[in-house]
């Protein structure tokens, strides 16, 4: 790599730091914010929601749904900006462009999840109005996905290394998970069909949000200027 070459991507870097460092926040308070709001709905519902058993989709029916709409979007917003910073802040691969993109669409997956908003008919039985199943599908699996793809990324710029192999234990052991309670709990004849609730937390607070967090730690080490 010539003087010119490191002189300029060093200038690149520099002027992506704003983004990075906002991306960063975008990717910590995301999870945070989520999670507290969805959790404090579920005491405020306390005598009408199962959390182990119902999705978190399913507070957006019933006493204050519209808070959980918006839990979605906003977490939908700072998903896609957290994308963006990634892109920004690890070295580029001819197809690193495609986990932040994977990233990136699972942050508007939960815009639509908020825009298209499960209901309850009159006997109190769940149901999708329209949309809302899709943006499911597409967030769960493509979460997943993007941090498998995004593992290779990673590999390739020495900021990133020690990370790669966690991000790709995360990516799999979610896929897996999500095809396992696709089977086993989702379907309404499923054997653990009142359990799907709970295996949905597990697999978000256990294995998608942790990885999200370590990366936005790493993303602000790599958004400090260099000594």
């Amino acid at each position: 790599m010539t003087a010119e070459s490191i002189e300029l991507r060093e200038t690149v870097a520099a002027r992506s730091r704003p983004l990075v460092r906002v991306a960063a926040w975008a990717g910590i308070v995301g999870p945070f914010l989520f999670t507290v709001t969805f959790v404090a709905l579920e005491v405020f519902r306390a005598t009408d929601y199962n959390r182990v058993a119902e999705p978190i989709s399913a507070l957006e029916a019933g006493s204050g749904g519209w808070l959980q709409q918006w839990n979605f979007v906003v977490f939908g917003v700072l998903t896609f900006v957290f994308a963006l910073g990634l892109h920004r802040g690890v070295g580029p691969t001819r197809t690193g462009i495609l986990g932040p993109a994977l990233l990136a669409v699972t942050g508007i997956a939960l815009v639509l999840a908020g825009i298209f908003p499960l209901r309850k008919d009159a006997a109190g039985v769940l149901y999708d109005p329209g949309g809302h199943m899709v943006a499911g599908l597409l967030f769960f699996p493509g979460s997943m996905v993007a941090l498998i793809v995004l593992s290779r990324r990673l590999a390739h710029d020495s900021r990133w290394r020690s990370l790669a192999s966690y991000c790709l234990a995360a990516g799999v052991v979610g896929i897996v998970g999500v095809v396992a309670s696709g089977i086993l709990t989702v379907p309404d004849d499923a054997p653990l069909h009142h359990w799907a609730g709970l295996t949905q937390r597990l697999l978000i607070l256990a294995v998608l949000f942790p990885c999200r967090l370590v990366l936005s730690g790493r993303l602000f080490r790599v958004a400090e200027p260099r000594g």
